[in-house]
């Protein structure tokens, strides 16, 4: 039997990187490229939440990477279960993020 998650599809993966490498470095052997239309969300301080424009989304077990359009930076952040995708961190290198998961 296969199980289907909601908004767990085929995305876009980071220039230069394959699945294979991303899971080395996260150590999450279940990760995914996720399809990015979806709401992210920047959790800034109280009352300055900001909408993000996520060109790649990388899911690993409820956590996820968003990289967003225009933005070098990566964000990490949690997925809700509406689909929906909560940051609350950020890092300027990918490879610190995965080892950041």
């Amino acid at each position: 039997m296969t199980v289907i998650i909601m908004g767990w599809q085929d995305g876009q993966l980071p220039a230069g990187w394959t699945l294979e490498e991303i899971r080395e470095v996260s150590g999450d052997q279940e990760s995914v490229a996720l399809d990015t239309d979806r709401v992210v969300t920047w959790v800034g301080r109280p009352g300055e939440d900001e909408r993000l424009h996520p060109e790649i989304i990388l899911g690993f077990h409820g956590l996820c990477l968003v990289k967003p359009v225009s933005d070098e930076d990566w964000y990490m952040g949690s997925l809700n279960d509406d689909g929906g995708v909560d940051c609350w961190s950020a890092y300027s290198d990918l490879y610190e993020a995965l080892r950041g998961l």
